[in-house]
């Protein structure tokens, strides 16, 4: 079994900076599960601590039942796969991938099985005898994967392997290592600063920044119901839509957006739900895909507003549209490609009022 464990796991430079705070995750034996979050957020050196590569300053690591703290990180049974593919120039790829077997005094047919196995998997077998610079910077990822493949580790680490890649090879590697642990049945914890790659990746998605935990939960689950405006804003392209307001009305609630005229109903069942925050400043977040340019099939609450259209990007199927409602904060919906208003036109443009997000104006958590 690889469970992963970490208890209160903080991480201090010279006494001062504080990288990580108090960090507790479970990660479950065969799971996949996937650090996010903007650049200086400390995924990276969580990932680094249950590695062995950075010291902890306090808290527990457990991997597979045993606290490793103290274990050195070639003694924890882990393989990690980098940014950089640190693949050794002069040796072949058959070489870069027993290397480290070799160091481990492993049995020479036990080696080749090992590579030879590793190497039909990621496809790379009829490159065994070439040199890393004689490959593509796919072949060379999927190299660099097979060092780790080889070595049977209860855990795979994984610190931005794909951020090298152009973005077309980024979609097919990314479907590669989903497959890869299909295929492996290993606990895998992957890092990445791409919203996009945690969604279509983990099992799980942990959200960070300045060191702590946001959130922690499916994709699906912390894109439908994010747990404070940062995780709601991180999670999704185009970015979710906020705007400051206030809940107000003696009847059924409506939000006021401020400075303007823009008027919103909630639903029944928000509004029953926001009873208690009337009269209070909250921010409204709603999704791009939950605007739209005409009413769809299927949706009983819409609410009408006029928006200045500035600036249309026709993307393939769809569009987006980027407007103001009279404030000097600019919104962004995504409508379909047949059916984009104008630019410099004002064009009536309509709010699922059933997909709308709530937050507390001071702590920013979900209301």
């Amino acid at each position: 079994m690889a469970e992963v464990t970490l208890q209160n796991i903080c991480k201090v430079y010279d006494g001062k900076v504080t990288a990580v705070r108090d960090v507790n995750l479970s990660i479950n034996d065969k799971e996949f599960v996937v650090l996010v979050g903007p650049s200086g957020c400390g995924k990276s050196t969580v990932l680094r601590m249950i590695a062995g590569l950075e010291e902890i300053s306090s808290g527990t690591v457990t991997i597979g039942g045993r606290v490793v703290n103290d274990v050195a990180p070639k003694d924890r049974d882990i393989a990690m796969v980098f940014q950089n593919y640190a693949l050794y120039p002069h040796m072949t790829v058959y070489e870069n991938l027993a290397f480290g077997l070799k160091l481990r005094k492993y049995e020479k047919k036990e080696i080749q099985q090992r590579v030879t196995d590793a190497a039909r998997i990621l496809g790379i077998d009829s490159y065994l005898d070439r040199k890393p610079k004689q490959l593509s910077g796919g072949q060379r990822q999927r190299v660099a994967l097979g060092r780790a493949i080889v070595r049977h580790p209860k855990v795979f680490l994984f610190d931005e392997p794909l951020s090298n890649l152009d973005a077309n090879l980024r979609v097919q590697m990314r479907t590669e290592i989903s497959r890869l642990h299909h295929r492996l049945q290993t606990t895998m914890v992957y890092v990445t600063h791409d919203q996009i790659e945690a969604m279509s990746m983990g099992d799980r998605i942990v959200v960070m920044r300045d060191g702590v935990v946001h959130q922690v939960d499916t994709p699906l689950n912390i894109y439908n119901h994010p747990a404070n405006r940062f995780v709601a804003g991180f999670i999704g392209s185009p970015t979710m839509n906020f705007m400051n307001g206030t809940l107000a009305g003696d009847g059924s609630p409506v939000f006021q957006q401020e400075h303007t005229g823009l008027s919103v109903p909630l639903p029944p069942a928000a509004a029953g739900r926001l009873q208690a925050h009337r009269g209070r400043q909250l921010i409204l977040g709603i999704r791009p895909e939950h605007i739209h340019a005409q009413k769809p099939a299927g949706i009983d609450y819409c609410a009408p507003f006029t928006a200045q259209i500035e600036v249309i990007e026709p993307v393939g199927n769809e569009t987006f549209v980027y407007f103001s409602t009279g404030a000097n904060t600019q919104f962004v919906a995504r409508v379909a490609s047949d059916s984009p208003p104008a630019v410099g036109t004002a064009a009536q443009l309509l709010m699922d009022t059933s997909r709308m997000h709530f937050f507390d104006r001071e702590t920013e958590q979900t209301c």
